[in-house]
């Protein structure tokens, strides 16, 4: 058992996506955290890689609960669809205090398991890990650790510059991977575009204490915002969300919402998991507002009508 200290503290301007990828909220890890190395496949060439893990044994603990209610609930609905599988596992994670940077332990990257804070990033992370899990059969802590370090880093590599940061490249790698594909149509309700200019992270290196002093890494990031920038997405402005059946049939139960930021150098500032309600469309996630995570009683439009850096939303579908 290791204590951990509090690492920094950030300003409300970066809100929940950019990073765990940028939270805004200061972090005080657990005392009960614990590190362990495990040996995986997918880092170098011929020859297995070890990860270091940041976990603790109420992680481990927590992860077998949710499992066995899952397969217990399946057992009983051999029929539940995608949608309804994972809007129940995004629905077993209500009520996990918020928490920002959850993933900045320690003075090197660490893979963080973390299920009892989250933050955005790290919610929808654990929500699409549970449901690979249960998708490949394969209910074992060491299948979602592995399912983890594949969502959260390019090519599994667990390295800070690794990090998928922006969400935008967290489509694009696990779109790759075939774990998701984004919604993009050039029909309604798609009617805006979001051109690209990222530059938050290197230019704002003093938010981050491991690109503090570390012209290397900020190069890296660098290089990744360089080729993120001018990129074109279809999003759905935030004035145009309504409940109705072209809606409901473009975006579904356990679809990723992330939503677009006007904020300089940023391409998204919040996730979360869609869900329908009578009413309309409302959003799962690890609340800043609320400190838990929450299924946000107020309608996803109201919702980001009173915030008015949010823009709109992009649709990203988990396979």
């Amino acid at each position: 058992m290791k204590t951990l200290y509090l690492l920094f503290a950030i300003s409300f301007f970066a809100q929940c996506f950019h990073s765990n990828r940028n939270e805004s909220c200061d972090r005080q890890p657990s005392v009960d955290s614990r590190k362990q190395s495990v040996t995986a496949s997918g880092q170098g060439i011929g020859k297995p890689a070890v990860i270091e893990v940041t976990d603790s044994e109420k992680d481990s603990l927590a992860f077998e609960k949710i499992m066995s209610a899952t397969r217990s609930t399946l057992s009983q609905e051999p029929d539940m669809g995608k949608e309804r599988l994972l809007i129940h596992i995004a629905r077993a994670l209500k009520g996990i205090p918020y928490v920002g940077q959850t993933l900045e332990v320690g003075k090197h990257e660490t893979l963080v398991v973390n299920l009892r804070q989250l933050d955005c990033t790290t919610y929808v992370e654990n929500v699409v890990a549970m449901y690979l899990c249960i998708k490949n059969e394969d209910y074992s802590y060491s299948a979602f650790k592995s399912n983890l370090r594949h969502l959260r880093y390019a090519a599994g590599k667990v390295a800070y510059t690794s990090r998928l940061h922006y969400f935008t490249q967290w489509i694009e790698e696990n779109t790759r991977t075939g774990v998701v594909k984004e919604i993009q149509a050039s029909t309604t309700p798609f009617t805006s575009n979001q051109r690209l200019a990222i530059d938050f992270m290197s230019k704002h290196s003093e938010l981050y204490p491991r690109l503090k002093n570390n012209p290397k890494d900020i190069d890296e990031i660098r290089l990744v915002e360089k080729n993120l920038t001018g990129k074109v997405f279809r999003y759905i402005p935030k004035r145009e969300i309504e409940n109705n059946r072209l809606f409901r049939s473009t975006i579904h139960n356990g679809d990723i919402i992330a939503i677009t930021t006007k904020k300089s150098g940023l391409d998204t500032s919040h996730i979360g998991i869609a869900v329908w309600h009578k009413d309309g469309l409302h959003l799962l996630n690890a609340s800043q507002i609320h400190k838990k995570v929450v299924e946000e009683p107020m309608l996803l439009r109201d919702y980001m009508q009173k915030h008015p850096s949010q823009v709109g939303i992009r649709i990203v579908r988990i396979n």
